[in-house]
């Protein structure tokens, strides 16, 4: 299994009801991926982050499933803008030795291919997991 973490903090003009509706939005979409097995989203507590999410996810597959999925690409399109900093990071009990790789490589993939995800990502004033074009990755 993989689980998909997201944490980010709204730039500040962001309303109330902006921040409602797109946890809303986050909510509806994760639902209508069928990688997702399970899902939460919501305010994130203990940390400098509003929000989060931890997506489970099957296996590489999947999250590259997950990853290209339209209503996935429709979110960042949609939520990305709002965003001021964001993280993402990956915990999985596969047992390959290149499960670390094979994420990356997904990564990598999709933002060769959907140039205007990776624009979005790279304006980010924050940006720290898997890398991004222009930005260092961890």
């Amino acid at each position: 299994m993989i689980y998909h973490s997201i944490r980010f903090t709204l730039k500040p003009e962001v309303t109330s009801d902006e921040k409602g509706a797109l946890v809303a939005k986050m909510r509806e979409l994760f639902d209508a991926i069928p990688a997702v097995k399970a899902r939460v989203a919501g305010p994130d507590f203990g940390g400098k982050y509003e929000y989060g999410a931890v997506l489970v996810i099957e296996d590489i597959a999947g999250y590259s499933d997950y990853m290209n999925h339209p209503a996935h690409l429709e979110l960042d399109r949609i939520g990305l803008p709002f965003v001021d900093e964001f993280m993402s990071s990956d915990i999985t009990d596969d047992p390959d030795p290149e499960i670390g790789a094979k994420i990356a490589e997904v990564h990598r993939i999709r933002f060769e291919n959907v140039p205007d995800i990776a624009d979005l990502i790279s304006g980010l004033a924050e940006y720290t997991g898997s890398a991004a074009p222009g930005k260092n990755g961890s």
